[in-house]
């Protein structure tokens, strides 16, 4: 008989427990999860190359796109809070400046011409920058903060900024189910924000599916480009066929007889790789002057007649550069003309008009 009563007393606290949490309003906590998202890729992407490299302890969520992007056009990540990723990697320019090199927080200009950003989720070779330095999109993102000639900033204090901010732990809780922020979630965050800019609507590309036409001297343009007696652009930039118009590979293109900046050669240490530099994408060149790793060339002209008449022999210089000998492919005043006009037509400008992209 006590056996029954000490039960029916602790059903009774149970259920008197429960009636409280009821009328109390208390509800089951219901641990919210980021909301996953997939690229959106191109007709042309899917029919000519393969998948874009998302890394599997990064994937894509709304939330960790838009804490990219908030991250991406805050000047909270400099020393001094001046300048942020889009202070050299501008919307309007393709994401990159118009400046040969970039000055940093104390104005100190660097060496190199800032790279524009679009695309890169299809970089099967996984080396970033100029020169390859960095192994994957997010370390890249975490570089130019710590850099000295760039943001100047210590990481440390960057993520105390962050942490103390109004907003950010918050945000960060959003996107990875934690308000306690790291270098890594950083480097995370702005990440994916870049691996959303695709650009893949430029006069070409709706040519290349069937809806515009290209002069006839824009044609002509593509003929030179594509011919090895005459442009021979394509072996390291690629044919309509490879619609991001690089191979993403390094190479010594004869800037140079000698180096002032040994590009992936700096970095691996290796004399072969002496003056190799990342091929850059030809989208979006009527947006991206000045051109090469230094910004030397102001106009696109200037590097056709590189091309043409300019080439530098060097012990590296690579063998697709055949015409070295002659200082270049020695184009005709027509043919130069007619290659620009091609080139100018894979320029995307809804791609810098997005506003998805902007601030």
């Amino acid at each position: 008989m006590k056996k029954i009563i000490y039960i029916l007393s602790v059903v009774l606290l149970y259920l008197s427990c429960s009636s409280n949490n009821e009328d109390e309003g208390l509800t089951p906590v219901v641990e919210e999860t980021p909301n996953p998202i997939e690229l959106e890729i191109p007709q042309l992407f899917r029919d000519n190359i393969l998948a874009p490299v998302i890394p599997t302890d990064n994937p894509l969520t709304e939330e960790g796109v838009a804490l990219g992007k908030r991250l991406f056009f805050d000047n909270i990540l400099s020393e001094d809070e001046t300048i942020s990723c889009a202070s050299c990697h501008a919307p309007s320019s393709a994401f990159t400046n118009n400046t040969s090199t970039s000055a940093g927080v104390n104005g100190v200009l660097g060496n190199r011409n800032s790279m524009p950003l679009f695309n890169l989720a299809w970089n099967y070779g996984e080396r970033f920058a100029w020169d390859g330095k960095e192994l994957s999109l997010e370390r890249q993102a975490l570089e130019p903060i710590e850099n000295p000639v760039e943001m100047n900033s210590d990481l440390e204090i960057v993520v105390q900024r962050l942490q103390n901010h109004p907003d950010y732990p918050e945000l960060f809780d959003a996107a990875f189910k934690t308000d306690i922020i790291t270098e890594e979630l950083i480097a995370k965050a702005i990440a994916q924000f870049e691996r959303t800019l695709i650009s893949a609507n430029s006069k070409f590309d709706r040519y290349s599916l069937g809806q515009a036409n290209l002069t006839a001297q824009e044609l002509n343009g593509l003929d030179v480009f594509l011919r090895e007696d005459k442009g021979d652009c394509f072996h390291c930039h690629g044919n309509p066929n490879n619609p991001l118009w690089t191979n993403n590979e390094f190479h010594n293109n004869g800037l140079d007889a000698t180096f002032t900046d040994l590009g992936l050669g700096g970095v691996t240490g290796d004399p072969n790789d002496n003056g190799r530099f990342r091929t850059p994408s030809l989208r979006n060149l009527a947006f991206t002057a000045p051109y090469m790793h230094d910004g030397r060339f102001e106009a696109l002209e200037e590097v056709i007649d590189f091309y043409s008449e300019g080439l530098q022999n060097s012990p590296t210089i690579d063998p697709l550069m055949k015409n070295v000998a002659q200082g270049g492919v020695q184009l005709s005043p027509q043919d130069k003309a007619d290659l620009k006009a091609f080139l100018l037509t894979l320029s995307d400008t809804s791609f810098i008009n997005n506003p998805a992209f902007q601030n």
